[in-house]
C-alpha cells in the first residue's frame, strides 16, 4: 500500500506555461522525492506594455511518502 501527499507550488517562466511547469517540477524534485504527478490548478500571465512578460502556474504536486 502507498500513501501519498500533495503540496501546492508556484512556478514562473518568461518563455511559456509549459516551461513554468517543467522548471517547477525540476526544482521541486531537488527536495521532494517520489513525485508521481502534478495537477495544474491555475495559470496567470503578467502583461507588460501589452505583451506577455511572465507566465505563472500554480500546481498541486503529488508524491509518495517513503516507508
Amino acid at each position: 500500500m502507498s500513501v501519498a501527499k500533495v503540496s501546492e507550488i508556484s512556478s514562473t517562466s518568461k518563455k511559456s506555461f509549459e516551461d513554468a511547469v517543467e522548471q517547477g517540477i525540476i526544482r521541486a524534485s531537488k527536495t521532494i522525492r517520489n513525485i508521481r504527478s502534478a495537477w495544474i490548478k491555475e495559470q496567470h500571465v503578467r502583461i507588460d506594455n501589452g505583451r506577455p512578460a511572465e507566465y505563472q502556474v500554480n500546481m498541486m504536486v503529488t508524491f509518495v511518502i517513503d516507508d
